[in-house]
């Protein structure tokens, strides 16, 4: 599709102007925390920022993500007196997934929040959570990842790839959607089914039989209303925040990912910060994780609700169909493994491993 000459002007001048934003934020922002180290005792009267520090997201506001980096956006003001602030811009404001992870690395956008699928390319350690099938609970997932020896491996990726991993809260599990009843492996076979583009994401829909098919996510809905796919996967908080349930006829709880969602910040941004300002935003980071989780929680169980009231049906799996998949998901498992360190494997998976070979 053609671009009009109009059309691409206003589209440059929204580069020019968020780019302002961010070069008068970040300049500013930069400028008190460096006086702040070099002027230890006048930080009380100097250290207030003038312009909030920006954090870039790509999802929608009415979402776990925004409430996660709202909350870390507060308690960072509420922990610094009002002396630290930043400013969320959801809606891909300030780019997409990719845009917002170059310019974070560039330290031109010091935050960002966004799952974790995206980052495979520049960090290829995080395709650990792509293994398909692992987890029965999202409780089971917050422990692993929440293990200190798995978490300072993964700060250490993040760290080589030029940020700061602040945490991970998530959107629980990743369903299925479709409008063919699935209550047997035969019943994915031939299913064109909407996926992101990732390799291992992918794979798993073809260990099943499924037909995978990588679409923008804006094209999602049409594609199923007009039947170019037959069904898609995403978590309870995306298939209902858009509407995605009112084109099918049942949601089947295949639980094969879960959804992290990860904070993180420019490391060459968080290193000219103050010791004092660092441990501010550690802890807010804490502080928000726990509050997204408890948020995604009781909001998957009213998406549920929502979901079943409109007369969409919820199915969940047998334990046997359970098993037979990730049987089948073995050789992802051995992919992965020969891409993301041994090391964060073990750390990740802990006595499950066993369990895979």
């Amino acid at each position: 599709m053609q671009i009009t000459r109009r059309e691409k002007g206003r589209f440059m001048n929204r580069r020019r102007l968020v780019s302002a934003v961010l070069v008068v934020a970040l300049a500013c922002g930069l400028t008190a925390c460096r006086n702040a180290q070099g002027n230890q005792a006048d930080a009380k009267e100097s250290e207030v920022q003038r312009y909030a520090w920006p954090l870039g997201s790509s999802s929608p506001e009415d979402t776990v993500t925004q409430i996660y980096a709202e909350k870390f956006a507060e308690e960072v003001e509420r922990l610094s007196d009002g002396s630290m602030k930043i400013s969320v811009y959801p809606n891909s404001v300030l780019g997409g997934d990719r845009e917002l992870l170059e310019s974070c690395k560039d330290g031109d956008i010091p935050f960002v929040v966004q799952n974790t699928a995206p980052q495979v390319t520049f960090m290829k350690d995080t395709a650990v959570f792509d293994m398909p099938a692992l987890f029965e609970t999202i409780d089971e997932v917050r422990e692993h990842v929440d293990n200190p020896e798995f978490m300072e491996l993964m700060q250490q990726v993040y760290r080589d790839g030029g940020y700061e991993l602040l945490g991970y809260a998530d959107q629980g599990f990743r369903v299925m959607t479709t409008n063919k009843k699935v209550e047997n492996l035969s019943d994915f076979k031939g299913q064109k089914i909407r996926t992101m583009e990732n390799s291992y994401h992918m794979a798993y829909w073809k260990a099943l039989g499924a037909s995978p098919t990588p679409m923008t996510f804006s094209e999602v809905y049409i594609g199923l209303q007009q039947g170019t796919i037959d069904a898609q996967e995403n978590p309870y908080e995306v298939i209902v925040s858009n509407k995605l349930y009112e084109q099918q006829d049942y949601v089947v709880e295949t639980n094969h990912l879960p959804h992290l969602i990860s904070l993180i910040v420019s490391e060459e941004f968080f290193d000219s910060l103050t010791d004092e300002q660092q441990q501010i935003i550690k802890e807010a980071a804490d502080t928000a994780k726990e509050y997204a989780r408890e948020q995604s929680d009781a909001r998957i169980a009213s998406r549920m609700d929502t979901i079943r009231e409109s007369g969409t049906e919820i199915i969940t799996p047998s334990e046997e169909l359970y098993n037979e998949i990730r049987e089948l998901c073995k050789p992802i498992y051995a992919s992965i493994e020969n891409s993301v360190s041994q090391e964060i494997i073990d750390a990740y998976l802990g006595d499950m491993q066993e369990e895979l070979q």
